[in-house]
């Protein structure tokens, strides 16, 4: 089922996230004729843009990177929009209640609105109030919903302190609160795969699994985000939300029905069961560094104190691996290893089950590993490695693999991370 008629407001618009992803995740949605009949889109931002401009932009970036085209990318620019507007001044929002009014006329939406901030974390507390400000959440007419991504604060007090700042504008139903990654295909299917199948969940337990893996790999630097990054690090920018989010959907018991309210309070039982992170406990389980300048296939690279908008002698870190255990009665026992960083081998993000060895290596040599490897980017995919005999005389085993890549499916229609969030707020599932 489509949505309902919409206007698409993306706060930010001018920003590296709207031309790489929102605008290209909603082309797609738009080509796959998954959006509502009638909807359009609202740039809002400080640069000086009109219309035209704003379209010529969008339309340029679809053609080089999405490689879009015809009528359809010209139908699809024609509902384009954009409005300059200073995002931290709430007087300059009544420039929105016009243009909003009109839009919502011409497309005949009832007034739906969905707000995406993709701009800066420090104006997350004031837009809200600035639209508040101007009656632009109130759900007289149509419904009126807000999209904030991570980072969500810097520490759990200024996080609490940010929710009850949006709160005082919006209510809950009214927030969503999204992170890419579960968007993902593979981490959607991890519990299908888990809740689904009688052949794992009696597996799924430390009396089967030896250990667990999370890693989120990156071949890239910080490149233009030093500002920003050097601000967070690894920690912030990708354990605290991202992995350790995965990490939760993993580890969780099956929730009583799959809605937001029952994942959340499941996934959130997993955190409280974390052993407490304390001084002692990172001292034997945490590794943190930092990249320095060498050379990648040829290519010289900056070291991280050398990225612009990094402090000389920052000691932020870009690489953690951390040791972590869930103290419960499923997961006693279990490792569970968390690493990402920047400046890596390879890209890639994937969770790794490791399984028991046998407990008797019948056939004289060291049984084979079972691994059950869920592929969340860039080849999507679920993989079961296991032994078998190798052919010819003897009973020597090898390892092989059952394997499963999305990109096989003959009707691949996999949503992108963030067509999947646009599409699920739209529709008004959190």
């Amino acid at each position: 089922m489509k949505p309902a008629n919409n206007i698409i407001v993306i706060f930010g618009a001018s920003g590296d996230l709207t031309r790489r992803k929102l605008i290209p995740a909603l082309y797609h949605l738009y080509k796959n004729n998954q959006l509502p009949d009638k909807f359009a889109v609202l740039g809002v931002s400080r640069s000086e843009l009109d219309d035209a401009s704003f379209r010529d932009a969008m339309r340029q970036n679809l053609i080089d990177k999405e490689n879009a085209g015809g009528t359809t990318l010209d139908d699809f620019c024609t509902r384009l929009y954009y409005q300059s507007l200073n995002t931290a001044d709430r007087d300059d929002y009544g420039k929105l209640v016009p243009r909003l009014d009109a839009l919502h006329a011409e497309y005949q939406t009832g007034g739906n609105t969905l707000y995406y901030l993709s701009t800066p974390p420090s104006l997350y507390g004031i837009i809200p109030a600035c639209l508040a400000a101007h009656g632009l959440n109130s759900e007289n007419h149509g419904w009126k919903r807000l999209i904030v991504e991570k980072p969500f604060g810097y520490d759990a007090q200024t996080a609490r302190e940010l929710d009850a700042t949006i709160h005082h504008d919006f209510l809950e139903h009214q927030i969503y609160r999204i992170d890419h990654y579960l968007g993902k295909e593979t981490v959607q299917n991890l519990l299908v795969l888990r809740f689904s199948n009688g052949l794992f969940e009696p597996l799924w337990n430390r009396n089967y699994i030896d250990y667990v893996e999370i890693t989120a790999a990156e071949t890239i630097g910080v490149e233009n985000r030093g500002g920003y990054y050097d601000g967070s690090g690894a920690v912030r920018d990708m354990f605290q939300n991202h992995l350790l989010q995965i990490l939760a959907m993993v580890a969780m018991e099956p929730p009583a029905l799959i809605d937001a309210d029952s994942m959340r309070d499941e996934a959130a039982k997993v955190l409280h069961s974390l052993h407490p992170l304390d001084a002692e406990y990172l001292k034997n389980n945490l590794v943190l560094a930092q990249y320095g300048k060498g050379e990648i296939n040829g290519r010289a690279v900056p070291g991280y104190r050398q990225e612009k908008g990094v402090a000389p002698d920052s000691s932020t870190e870009t690489y953690m691996a951390l040791r972590l255990q869930i103290d419960n009665w499923r997961w006693s026992g279990v490792p569970f290893y968390i690493r990402t960083g920047k400046y890596l081998p390879l890209r890639f993000t994937e969770v790794v089950i490791h399984f028991k060895t046998t407990p008797h290596p019948v056939f004289n040599q060291r049984a084979p590993e079972n691994k059950l490897i869920l592929r969340i980017q860039p080849d999507e995919g679920i993989a079961m490695r296991f032994g078998l005999k190798k052919p010819g005389a003897g009973f020597e085993s090898e390892e092989v693999a059952m394997d499963f890549r999305y990109a096989d499916l003959a009707n691949n229609n996999v949503l992108t991370a963030y067509e999947r969030l646009l599409l699920d707020a739209m529709k008004g599932d959190a």
